[in-house]
């Protein structure tokens, strides 16, 4: 076990759609970059990329990787070795992954937790959407994760960076009201006290409903 390590060389997200396309499980691309591959533009720095599966694909994934990459189980800022034929225990929904031989890491995975067919918010779970509702495609066939859904995850953290205001202010404008309701009231539900993101989400609604 160790402290964690800030140094990276992450994948480009071609890079991740050729890995990961090889793999036979439900994939798709999270963070930054799954919102700006739906505003099709790079509209800020990226120092790493994200993937999400479901926890119950996280066994074929090692399987498939663990020949060329060496995965670590993150919690508490730390991380242990994933030995090719452990379980994941419940608790670990983050895994930090470097190419064999190397010091960078190249990408991080991100477990989503589902109760049947359904995706559930392991922050909230009376979150969730149906699984076959959570991602979208590019139009290069990339698969990422609903901007809704990243947005609930950058404002439901318990830290709130700048980056996460940009792409709030850079994601909202392009919404659905339907999804931009579902994102008010997801974060209400996270947090009944308010959430300053709640204000920003309502005033879009307003606005998009006068047009």
């Amino acid at each position: 076990m160790g402290e964690m390590s800030d140094i990276w060389k992450p994948l480009s997200v071609s890079e991740v759609t050729e890995t990961f396309n090889k793999i036979p499980i439900h994939w798709w691309i999270a963070g930054g970059w799954a919102l700006d591959i739906y505003l099709g533009e790079e509209t800020r720095g990226h120092e790493d990329i994200d993937i999400v599966i479901l926890r119950r694909d996280h066994l074929p994934l090692k399987k498939y990787l663990y020949d060329d990459w060496i995965m670590y189980k993150a919690t508490k800022g730390q991380f242990i070795e994933w030995e090719k034929n452990d379980e994941l225990d419940i608790q670990y929904d983050n895994i930090w992954v470097k190419q064999r031989g190397s010091s960078t890491w190249a990408f991080q995975v991100m477990i989503l937790d589902t109760v049947g067919e359904e995706w559930i918010y392991k922050r909230k779970n009376t979150v969730r959407k149906a699984l076959k509702n959570i991602g979208h495609k590019s139009s290069g066939g990339v698969p990422y994760l609903r901007p809704e859904i990243q947005l609930l995850y950058k404002g439901g953290s318990s830290v709130l960076r700048e980056k996460d205001h940009i792409d709030l202010k850079n994601v909202l404008p392009k919404l659905t009201n339907a999804d931009l309701t579902w994102l008010k009231d997801s974060l209400a539900e996270q947090f009944p006290k308010g959430h300053p993101w709640i204000t920003y989400v309502t005033e879009m609604i307003t606005r998009k409903s006068t047009y």
